[in-house]
């Protein structure tokens, strides 16, 4: 990849991956867009585990207090950054074993299209839509329930699919389930962390038994796309406590219509 190429990847899944607009699916359209050649699921990857070192990065707090709460559960106490942790375990277990059928099945290499970035774009467009606006302000991620947990990990799971956007459908699960709107942008970003450091990977490992080299490019769209990234989820988690997801429904709505005109006429 020239340097241009490295730049608007990391670009785009440094500003898509936390903005619940679907990062998958705007990597799919880069090359459609501009004709070059795909980038592939290494380069994906590279970009994705950039994103993971941000949210660690911008949730450290988080991070070190659930790590405490694991010692204090080990020791038989119970506090709410541990049962944080746990929500998150369990809700990384659906995601974990779609994924682990995706890749025995192959379908990860069927969904990469236009078309099924412009059928979830709206599908999920509406979920957000909806789940916004019902879903009541009242919870703190500490406070969901083992179903509600696994529940929206469930909806991670989904989110693999191009088009779905993982921040946008856990957050619409969240907020279904009554997490005050940033507390399920926070619920999200975190259960992002063992989602996408896990399926990374494992794409890495695959590629590095095969014998697959990982590339400068690729490393250097991964460095770039973690301050992309730091700078979007800092954006996010201001405008959505102001707005909520409206924005980013309609962004969605308009980024569907663009694409189904340029099917429409040939040009993908």
């Amino acid at each position: 990849m020239d340097l241009l190429q490295i730049i608007a990847l990391a670009v785009v899944q440094g500003i898509t991956e936390f903005l619940p607009i679907s990062s998958s699916g705007h990597l799919i359209l880069v090359p459609l867009l501009t004709g070059w050649k795909d980038q592939g699921l290494i380069v994906d990857v590279m970009v994705h585990m950039g994103s993971f070192l941000a949210v660690v990065v911008y949730f450290w707090r988080d991070v070190l207090a659930m790590a405490g709460g694991v010692l204090d559960m080990v020791r038989g106490r119970m506090t709410p950054a541990g049962r944080l942790a746990l929500m998150l375990l369990v809700g990384t277990i659906p995601a974990v074993a779609f994924g682990l059928f995706m890749k025995h099945s192959g379908l990860q290499y069927a969904i990469r299209g236009a078309l099924i970035v412009i059928i979830n774009a709206v599908l999920f467009g509406v979920v957000m839509l909806l789940a916004d606006k019902y879903g009541p302000n009242r919870r703190r991620a500490e406070d969901l329930s083992v179903g509600q947990a696994f529940f929206i990990g469930m909806a991670q799971a989904v989110a693999i699919v191009p088009g779905v956007s993982r921040s946008g459908i856990t957050m619409s699960a969240g907020r279904a389930h009554g997490l005050m709107r940033e507390e399920a942008a926070r619920f999200s970003f975190l259960l992002g962390i063992p989602a996408i450091a896990g399926a990374g990977m494992l794409v890495l490992g695959e590629a590095l038994n095969n014998g697959v080299r990982i590339s400068s490019d690729a490393i250097l769209a991964g460095a770039l796309t973690f301050f992309v990234a730091l700078a979007a989820i800092a954006f996010l988690m201001n405008i959505i406590k102001r707005v909520g997801l409206f924005p980013f429904v309609i962004y969605r709505f308009a980024l569907a219509a663009v694409l189904a005109g340029l099917m429409l006429t040939g040009r993908i």
